[in-house]
């Protein structure tokens, strides 16, 4: 990960020549010393970067020092670190303002972003990334890819702009062709577990875009790296069916939502995280203005490209099944559940289902 550091030519034309600056106006000079790097808050390394000591007023104070890496190229400091014995990898990363909505705090698109990021510089730092997004040297030659097929979050607390975030995550296997991924996100300050977070991911042809088994060449790349430990216990799991919904019983429905260029991702499908959005469209405004999103799960039953038009359907799960606690295994006290299904809209193939429970924002605030 680069570190972006701000190097803007102000009070220079692109020639490289000082510009005179007229009467009354105001000029900027940039210091032609090496730039100071984001560097320590408080012992840790932020988005990428390691952080000082130092108190916080508002917004957390951020002090600037010289990045010192003996080796310029050994970008491990850059990232983050492992620890248990290279099981567990860890990454720290500052909320910024753009990555909170409209209550000041945190999306869950930011909190699935922030994991893909530690999962894929996981991959980078063990030594194993081959020339794919996420794939290792022995699925590039054999131009396989990562795929997720599940995901399911459980949100205690959102972090709010400018709070630092703590997030471990580590691999497992899941059966036979499948692995596992879990996370935890702490709060660096307090080590509060704010949102835990697990799935399952398979492998598919990059070429062929199907679905094939785990090479041996590759198990016995990851297999080191299993750790058999799981981020939300079993009881608490969310693993039961999505029930599908229909025109007949959807109660809100959006059409007509298209992906952009800029929502394919580097194995040339729309990310996954992009669906969240869409997902959420088709929730009513109350809901979203009046209540947090504390669990979402997803899963992934085909691919999307740029030329795809989407539909959004939601209703509440109660109408859809009669019996939701059957269909939910986390039991978890909820005040409303919502079924959600992410389609083509021209000939309705599912793309996503979803599962997501939401408690009153006002309560949360009296508790």
């Amino acid at each position: 990960m680069k570190n972006i550091v701000g190097m803007a030519k102000l009070g220079f034309c692109s020639s490289g020549n000082l510009i005179k600056p007229k009467r009354r106006s105001l000029l900027l000079i940039a210091s032609a010393q090496k730039p100071q790097s984001l560097d320590m808050i408080n012992g840790k390394k932020v988005n990428g970067i390691s952080v000082g000591e130092g108190p916080y007023t508002g917004i957390k104070k951020i002090e600037l020092i010289k990045e010192n890496v003996a080796d310029k190229s050994d970008h491990s400091s850059l990232v983050g670190r492992f620890v248990e014995e290279r099981h567990v990898y860890r990454q720290t990363f500052i909320i910024r303002s753009y990555e909170i909505g409209p209550d000041k705090t945190a999306t869950m698109e930011t909190l699935m972003n922030l994991l893909q990021e530690t999962a894929l510089n996981h991959v980078r730092s063990s030594g194993l990334a081959g020339n794919g997004f996420g794939a290792t040297r022995e699925m590039s030659l054999r131009k396989l890819i990562w795929v997720v097929t599940r995901i399911h979050v459980q949100v205690e607390r959102y972090s709010s702009w400018g709070d630092v975030v703590e997030i471990d995550t580590w691999v497992d296997a899941a059966g036979k062709n499948a692995m596992r991924r879990d996370w935890i996100i702490r709060d660096y300050n307090t080590q509060e577990i704010m949102t835990r977070a697990t799935s399952t991911w398979v492998i598919m042809n990059h070429e062929t875009r199907r679905l094939t088994k785990i090479p041996e060449q590759v198990k016995q790349e990851v297999i080191p790296f299993y750790l058999n430990r799981t981020a939300i216990a079993d009881e608490k799991n969310d693993i039961g069916k999505i029930d599908k919904l229909t025109d007949e019983n959807a109660e809100q429905i959006r059409s007509g939502l298209a992906p952009r260029w800029s929502d394919m991702d580097a194995n040339q499908h729309v990310n996954n995280v992009k669906y969240i959005g869409w997902i959420l469209e088709s929730v009513p405004l109350p809901v979203l203005e009046e209540y947090s999103l504390t669990s979402m799960t997803l899963e992934y039953r085909r691919e999307c490209r740029q030329s795809n038009l989407l539909e959004s359907l939601t209703s509440s799960t109660a109408n859809v099944t009669e019996d939701s606690n059957k269909n939910n295994s986390s039991n978890r006290k909820a005040d409303l559940e919502y079924t959600h299904l992410l389609r083509m809209q021209d000939d309705k193939a599912e793309i996503v289902r979803a599962r997501t429970e939401w408690q009153s924002k006002q309560k949360q605030n009296y508790e």
